[in-house]
């Protein structure tokens, strides 16, 4: 009986020093410098019977990734540093800049990245990110950057004040194929302010690549569309359409298709409910959770991850079936590109402290779609 009593105390014993080290907002600090792990580079193909290539390891909750022009990869780690791999496939140890304002609070930090689509002549880079501005308040903002010769620095602020909280605090940039730039911002843990069109919370932002709000939004402001709980996941199909992965409460995870205008009904409405005024979901996850956040349309396809749900998903959007693929094998994933050389590359979310699982740090993995039947 002593015996079983000591075993307990020490298992029980681990697991709490587990969560106080690996949960604990001192983790998300700079630790770990990370590997490359991969023979092959960025842009080089696999072939489709192939499995699935790690091709860096031991990085710090990597959050968002673009392609340079070079092929090389541009991508962002939560606790505030953007960092390079390059076209030779070798990750650059120092980071190309580290965010000296950034605030890594709970889902916070250095999110999206995004690169001007005219980036090969200007190196604008915009980043999305967590901070304070008085006392101890949480804010996000966006800022554009200047990328050039090795040097990263800050060139504009796009837009700010966006509110903030530990959670929801959305964070995906992209540009959109009208041109403007497109952000998504979380309910900041204050549903109400997701039905205020003239609160920048709970929305998709559509503004100039100077931060005004573009031309033809219908409220005369930065908001495309409100009534969103936290988005992390846009794309457009080869129609123009915008997609979009929205967290639902717990469950009743969202892929909506949105348009300019719209209220996607958060938090009157959630999952199948319908009410005039409101756009539900094309799907949503019912009484699982996917926690979706990249997404990629790679015709017919959408793909996007998922964090809690641990797996790949794919929904066709002829067909509307959705499958899942890579269940359980990285934990929780976090961002989904197509690369340079027709490849899936998926990012993991497991230093976070939501997971215990994968010590040996965050990865990028490269999977050939074809690959997926």
């Amino acid at each position: 009986m002593r015996k079983i009593f000591l075993f307990s105390i020490v298992v029980i014993s681990s697991f709490v020093a587990y969560q106080y080290f690996y949960n604990d907002d001192r983790l998300l600090q700079p630790q770990i410098s990370g590997s490359i792990t991969s023979p092959t580079s960025p842009g080089q193909a696999l072939e489709a019977s192939q499995d699935p290539t790690i091709i860096a390891d031991k990085l710090q909750i990597p959050w968002s990734m673009v392609f340079l022009p070079d092929t090389s990869i541009l991508f962002t780690e939560r606790p505030g540093r953007v960092r390079l791999i390059s076209p030779a496939g070798k990750l650059q140890t120092a980071p190309v800049a580290t965010i000296k304002d950034i605030k890594p609070i709970g889902e916070g930090g250095l999110l999206g990245i995004t690169l001007h689509p005219d980036y090969k002549n200007n190196h604008f880079v915009y980043l999305y990110y967590t901070y304070s501005e008085v006392g101890n308040n949480t804010l996000n903002k966006v800022a554009r950057y200047l990328y050039r010769d090795g040097n990263f620095s800050q060139d504009k602020i796009i837009i700010s004040d966006i509110p903030g909280n530990s959670n929801h605090n959305g964070g995906r940039l992209k540009f959109g194929p009208d041109g403007y730039l497109y952000i998504t911002t979380g309910d900041s843990q204050n549903p109400s302010l997701s039905q205020d069109k003239n609160s920048l919370a709970g929305k998709i932002l559509r503004v100039t690549d100077i931060g005004e709000p573009a031309p033809g939004n219908p409220y005369n402001n930065s908001t495309y569309s409100y009534g969103h709980r936290n988005i992390q996941g846009l794309a457009w199909d080869d129609s123009g359409k915008l997609w979009a992965t929205e967290h639902g409460p717990s469950t009743k995870d969202e892929l909506n298709l949105v348009e300019m205008g719209k209220n996607y009904g958060w938090p009157n409405i959630t999952g199948n409910q319908t009410q005039s005024g409101y756009v539900s979901p094309i799907i949503n996850s019912g009484s699982a959770t996917w926690a979706p956040s990249g997404l990629l349309f790679y015709n017919p396809y959408l793909y996007f991850t998922g964090l809690r749900g641990t797996a790949l998903f794919r929904f066709d959007t002829n067909t509307k079936e959705l499958k899942q693929f890579l269940k359980g094998q990285y934990g929780r994933l976090r961002d989904v590109i197509l690369g340079s050389d027709g490849m899936l590359y998926i990012t993991t979310s497991n230093m976070d402290g939501r997971s215990i699982t994968h010590l040996d740090g965050d990865k990028i993995i490269r999977l050939n779609p074809s690959a997926l039947k």
